[in-house]
C-alpha cells in the first residue's frame, strides 16, 4: 500500500481514472466523502429528507463526473476550466434544493424565475454530465423527449398533446419527484450505490480470485475448461457487481487470454465473457440492482423479482455453459492438467469468510427485509471482515485466534437484535485498533481506496438514472407511452408474436448504448404498460423489457459489452458481437417462453398451467426451454459428437424454433421435428461406428 497522501488509483471505470497530483487528490477525498455521505444517509446515521439526499447525490456526482473526464481526456486548460465550471453549477443546484427545500415544497407548481433559472442550469449540468461521461446516445435519447415536452403540441394527431409551458416543464423536470429527482435517482442513492459499493469492497478484498479459483478448480480440467470457467467466474462475480461492461473489464483480463491460451478464437473468447458478464445483470440477488428498482416500479417485494429472474438465469448459464462445450468438441480443445489447477476446496477453506457477507445478504433479502438494510448489513460485514483479518494477523496463532473469530461473530450477529449501530460500533472499534498495529494501517488504505472507487463506479449509472428521468418526467407528464402502447396492442389483437417482435426490437434500440439500469427504466416505461395490456403477466412483461435491453449490449451495431471486450481479446468488437449473440441464445429465447408460458418465471397464468396445474407447467416448460436451447447449440456450432452438415442444423433450428412458439400445434410440431433429428444423428452415428 502506497501513503494515504498518495492514494493508489483505482482500476479505470469507462476510461476515467484519478488524476495526479493536488487535483486528484481532491477528487479522490471527495469520492471518499461522497461513500460516506451515503453509507451514512442509508443507516440513518444522517438524517435528511429524501428530496435533499437525491440533490446531494446528484451534487457529488456532478462534482466528480466532470472534473474525473476532463483530466482523463483533454490536456487544455479552457476545457478543464469548463469541467469545474460545470461540477461548481452542479453543486450550486444542490445547494439551493436544501437551502430552498421548505419554500419550494410550498410553492409547488407556481415556480420563481430563479426556480426556473437554476432548473434550467440542472437540465444542461445533467446532460452535459452524461454526455460527458457515457457518449452522446442517452442525452440524445432525453433531448427528444425534453423536445416532445416543449414542441409536441404542433405533431399531427396521435402523437400530439395539450402543450405545456416553458415554465411548468421545468418546474417538472427539476423540482420534485417525478423528473431528474424521482425514482430511478432515488435508487440510485440508496440501493444501487450501496450494492456498488460492496462489489467494490468484495473485488478488493479477493472475491475475484476466490470465485475464478473456484471456477478453475471444479471446471478447468473439462473439456473447453478454460470457457468454462469464463462463464462460471463472470457470471458469479455479475451476481454482486453492478455493471456488466466493468464486469468484463475487470475478469476478462483473466479470462480472455485464457480461453485464447487454451486455443479458443480471439471473437469467441471475446463473446463468450461478454455474455457470461451482461448474464451477471439478470442472475440473482442483486441483477446489477435493476431487481431492486423493479421492486420499486412494481410495488412487489424483491423476492417475487428474485422468484421471476431465477429460473431463466440458470438457464441461460446453463446455455452459455452447453455451447462453449459443443465449440471445445468442434475444436477438439480438451482441459488442463488436474495439478495445473487450484483446488477449489482449498480456495473456499482458505477464503471462506468472504461467502459470509453474500450469504448474509441473501439470506436477508430472502428473508423478507428491506434492500437498503440487507446493502448496509452487507457492506458492514464485508468492512467488519476485512478490518478483523488485520487486526487477528497481530494475535498468536491458535486459541487466541479463535476466540477473536467467534467473539467477532458474536457482535456481527448482533445486528439482528440490536440494529446497524451494533456493526457501526464494531468498525469503529478495529478502526481505532487498526491505527496503532502492524499493517492495520495498509488496511485502512485498502477500505479508503474501496470507498473511493466505489464512487467513482457509480458515476456513469447515477448520472444516467439522473438523466433518465426526464424521461420518465416526459411520461408522466404528457402520458406519451400510451401513443407506443396503443400501437403495440393494436398489433397484438392481431399478433401477440409479432407485437413481441417489434417490443423486442425497440428494447434492442433503446438499449443501444445505455447502462442497464436507465435501460430498463426506458424500455419498461414505454413497453411495459402495453405487454401488459396484452394480457401478459406485469412481472413477466418487465422481465421481457429488462431481457431485450440487457442483450442490446452484445447486439451490433453498439454492443458495449463487445467493444469492452475487444482490445482484451485484440479482435473486433462487430465480429465478437457475432459470437456473443450466438452464445447468448438463451437470453433471445427465454423472454418469448416466459410470455406465453408465464410458469417459466414462476408466475401463475397462462393455458398451460389451467390445463394442467402449475407446478407439472413449471416442469414442462424448463424441459421444453433446455430443449429448445440444446438444439439452438447444436444448430449455431454445428457439432454432436461429430461435424452436423447444414440440412442437419437447419432441422435442430426449426425444431427449436417451433418449441419457442407455444401457439397452437407448434409444441407438437417441435417434439417430432426432434424425435426426427434424434433419429437421424443415431443412425448416422450408427454408420460411423460399423
Amino acid at each position: 500500500m502506497t501513503n494515504p497522501a498518495t492514494p493508489p488509483l483505482p482500476t479505470e471505470v469507462h476510461g476515467v481514472s484519478f488524476p495526479q497530483g493536488n487535483i486528484g487528490r481532491f477528487l479522490f477525498w471527495v469520492a471518499v466523502v461522497f461513500s460516506l455521505f451515503q453509507i451514512g444517509t442509508a443507516a440513518h446515521v444522517i438524517d435528511l429528507p429524501s428530496q435533499i439526499v437525491r440533490a446531494f447525490h446528484v451534487g457529488f456526482l456532478t462534482l466528480l463526473a466532470f472534473p474525473l473526464v476532463a483530466y482523463a481526456r483533454y490536456d487544455g486548460a479552457t476545457m478543464r476550466a469548463v469541467a469545474w465550471g460545470f461540477a461548481a453549477a452542479g453543486v450550486a443546484v444542490a445547494l439551493y434544493q436544501w437551502w430552498e427545500y421548505k419554500p419550494l415544497i410550498l410553492r409547488a407548481g407556481r415556480p420563481l424565475d430563479i426556480d426556473i433559472v437554476i432548473g434550467v442550469v440542472s437540465l444542461v449540468v445533467v446532460f452535459a454530465a452524461a454526455w460527458a461521461i457515457m457518449g452522446i446516445a442517452l442525452p440524445i435519447i432525453a433531448g427528444g423527449f425534453l423536445a416532445y415536452c416543449l414542441f409536441g403540441e404542433y405533431l399531427p394527431a396521435p402523437l400530439n398533446h395539450r402543450g405545456y409551458g416553458f415554465g411548468q416543464v421545468i418546474d417538472h423536470m427539476t423540482f420534485g419527484t417525478e423528473g431528474i429527482y424521482g425514482i430511478p435517482i432515488y435508487v440510485s442513492s440508496t440501493y444501487i450505490f450501496l450494492f456498488i459499493l460492496f462489489g467494490s469492497f468484495l473485488e478488493r478484498a479477493g472475491m475475484i480470485r476466490l470465485f475464478t479459483d473456484v471456477a478453475m478448480g471444479l471446471f478447468g480440467h473439462r473439456q473447453g475448461g478454460a470457457a468454462k470457467v469464463a462463464v462460471v467466474s463472470s457470471g458469479l462475480m455479475g451476481t454482486i457487481s453492478g455493471s456488466g461492461v466493468a464486469n468484463v473489464v475487470t475478469t476478462g483480463q483473466f479470462t480472455i487470454p485464457l480461453m485464447k491460451r487454451f486455443g479458443y478464437r480471439p471473437a469467441f473468447a471475446g463473446g463468450v465473457e461478454a455474455t457470461a458478464s451482461m448474464g451477471g445483470q439478470i442472475m440473482p440477488p442483486v441483477m446489477g440492482a435493476v431487481a431492486f428498482i423493479m421492486a420499486e416500479t412494481l410495488d412487489v417485494q424483491y423476492i417475487e423479482v428474485v422468484r421471476a429472474a431465477l429460473i431463466p438465469a440458470i438457464l441461460y448459464f446453463l446455455s452459455a455453459f452447453w455451447i462453449v462445450h459443443l465449440e471445445a468438441g468442434r475444436h477438439g480443445l480438451r482441459g488442463l492438467a488436474r495439478d495445473e489447477l487450484p483446488s477449489a476446496l482449498d480456495a473456499i477453506r482458505k477464503n471462506w469468510m468472504l461467502l459470509v457477507p453474500l450469504g448474509v445478504l441473501v439470506y436477508l433479502l430472502f428473508g423478507g427485509y428491506t434492500p437498503l438494510f440487507a446493502g448496509t448489513i452487507g457492506l458492514g460485514l464485508t468492512i467488519l471482515l476485512i478490518l478483523g483479518g488485520s487486526a487477528v494477523l497481530n494475535l498468536p496463532e491458535g486459541i487466541f485466534r479463535i476466540i477473536f473469530w467467534i467473539a467477532l461473530g458474536l457482535v456481527a450477529a448482533g445486528f439482528l437484535q440490536w440494529g446497524t449501530n451494533v456493526l457501526f460500533i464494531a468498525i469503529a472499534v478495529l478502526i481505532a485498533a487498526s491505527t496503532i498495529t502492524h499493517g492495520g494501517r495498509d488496511t485502512l488504505a485498502l477500505c479508503r481506496d474501496s470507498l473511493a472507487e466505489g464512487a467513482k463506479t457509480a458515476l456513469p449509472v447515477g448520472i444516467a438514472c439522473a438523466l433518465v428521468g426526464v424521461i420518465i418526467g416526459t411520461m408522466t407528464l404528457t402520458g406519451a407511452a400510451n401513443t407506443f402502447g396503443q400501437f403495440i396492442v393494436t398489433v397484438g389483437k392481431a399478433s401477440l408474436f409479432l407485437s413481441l417482435i417489434l417490443t423486442m426490437l425497440t428494447c434492442i434500440l433503446l438499449g443501444m448504448g445505455i447502462p442497464t439500469i436507465p435501460n430498463y427504466i426506458i424500455t419498461s416505461t414505454i413497453a411495459g404498460p402495453a405487454l401488459l395490456a396484452l394480457g401478459v403477466p406485469l412481472i413477466v412483461s418487465h422481465m421481457f423489457v429488462f431481457y431485450f435491453g440487457i442483450l442490446a449490449d452484445l447486439t451490433p451495431p453498439v454492443a458495449l459489452a463487445c467493444f469492452a471486450a475487444a482490445p482484451i481479446a485484440k479482435e473486433s468488437g462487430l465480429k465478437i458481437s457475432v459470437e456473443a449473440i450466438k452464445v447468448a441464445a438463451a437470453g433471445f429465447v427465454i423472454p418469448f417462453m416466459a410470455v406465453y408460458t408465464p410458469a417459466l418465471m414462476l408466475q401463475d397464468g397462462g393455458p398451460l398451467a389451467e390445463t394442467i396445474g402449475f407446478w407439472p407447467a413449471v416442469a414442462y416448460v424448463v424441459f421444453k426451454a433446455g430443449l429448445s436451447i440444446g438444439l439452438w447449440g447444436i444448430a449455431v456450432i454445428g457439432w454432436l459428437g461429430r461435424p452436423l452438415g447444414w440440412p442437419l442444423r437447419a432441422l435442430a433450428m426449426v425444431a427449436a424454433f417451433t418449441l419457442v412458439a407455444a401457439l397452437p400445434m407448434t409444441d407438437q410440431a417441435g417434439f417430432a421435428l426432434v424425435a426426427l433429428f434424434v433419429g437421424i444423428v443415431w443412425v448416422g452415428r450408427r454408420k460411423i461406428i460399423a
